[in-house]
């Protein structure tokens, strides 16, 4: 020991085996690292569905190209496969940003549509057809919140309930035709079954949601519900209310999803729309939605992931078409990257750092 101002013991404590203390440069460093880490990951995140976009993209236009397939009726088909889902999915991002879920998607949108049938057959009149399909929707969904609401269920919970009640309305709207389906004049959807009707009603919403949900309180509300309820609730956030809005947002998109259908399927049974639900679903994670909510969801991703899940299904019909077995692996193929986008999108944000 050389002197007495702890140096040399400091020294002789460090070859003993006693850890130093860090340093407060040490420390910002290694924050420093973090932070970096974490911006990279979430880059990565916001990225990755926009890349998958534009590789799928790249992979239908090489599988059409080299099948000999007519690009301009796969395009056709393809807006036909990924508006509808985009317009539901767009308005069910209002439930999921909050931290929900709703399962009973898919059978509301076959009740709405069933509802446009009927009144159209009764009354021949285009808007009283699309209000009927918005009515029935909205009133679904606001039926699903306010159960929630009132006796302070899951909304999970009250969707499931709803699945089933709105299978069995399905049904007995089918047995007042006295047959096994409702149909629409063929004639008539075919007159408005367009690109152009198709893109106004895609647009319309589109815009409006936009609107709602990234330069308006409850846009800014319901991501603070999925990310931190407690401090929404702290905070004077009406969480019912907040619920009930999504919620009948999510039902006019269901309800202009349906009138779509209606014209795009005019002959309705128990199973039209049975995949709508599921498709949904994995149209938003494809897109970069983040399930759990808050302020990492993003409206963009019911646009993107519905394009996605349209440019995957037309290259797989491509590449399988008249194989044994091609649905199969399509489902097959469609699973692993569900599972795997899932994945690639949690690791974004898996650090030591929380997002901002």
């Amino acid at each position: 020991m050389h002197d007495l101002n702890g140096t040399t013991v400091a020294q002789d404590d460090a070859v003993a085996g006693t850890p130093a203390t860090p340093t407060k440069a040490a420390i910002a460093k290694e924050d420093a690292a973090a932070a970096a880490k974490a911006r990279r990951g979430k880059l990565f995140a916001d990225l990755a569905p926009l890349i998958g976009l534009a590789v799928l993209a790249v992979a239908f236009v090489l599988a059409g190209t080299s099948a000999g397939t007519n690009m301009g009726y796969a395009v056709e088909t393809l807006v036909n496969q990924s508006v509808i889902v985009i317009i539901i999915a767009t308005g069910a991002i209002f439930i999921f940003a909050m931290g929900s879920f709703d399962i009973s998607l898919g059978a509301s949108t076959l009740v709405a549509a069933m509802v446009a049938g009927l009144v159209h057959n009764a009354t021949g009149n285009l808007w009283l057809m699309l209000g009927a399909s918005v009515l029935a929707a909205v009133t679904a969904s606001l039926i699903s919140a306010t159960l929630a609401a009132v006796f302070n269920l899951p909304v999970f919970v009250t969707t499931v309930a709803m699945l089933s009640v709105l299978g069995a309305v399905a049904a007995a709207l089918v047995q007042t035709t006295g047959g096994a389906q409702i149909r629409i004049d063929r004639s008539f959807a075919r007159e408005y079954d367009t690109l152009t009707v198709k893109i106004i009603v895609a647009v319309a919403f589109l815009a409006l949601c936009v609107f709602l949900f990234n330069y308006t309180r409850l846009g800014r509300v319901e991501k603070l519900m999925g990310g931190n309820p407690v401090t929404a609730r702290l905070t004077g956030v009406s969480m019912k209310l907040t619920a009930i809005a999504a919620f009948a947002i999510a039902g006019l998109g269901v309800g202009l999803g349906a009138f779509l259908t209606a014209l795009r399927t005019p002959t309705l049974t128990v199973t039209s729309a049975s995949d709508i639900g599921m498709n949904i679903l994995v149209a938003m994670v494809f897109g970069g939605m983040v399930i759990s909510g808050g302020p990492r969801s993003r409206i963009y991703a019911a646009i993107i992931g519905g394009i996605s899940m349209a440019l995957l299904n037309q290259t797989m019909s491509i590449m399988l078409q008249g194989m044994a077995g091609g649905a199969g692996i399509a489902q097959m193929v469609r699973a692993v990257l569900f599972l795997a986008v899932v994945w690639l999108a949690a690791s974004g944000f898996r650090t030591k750092v929380l997002p901002r």
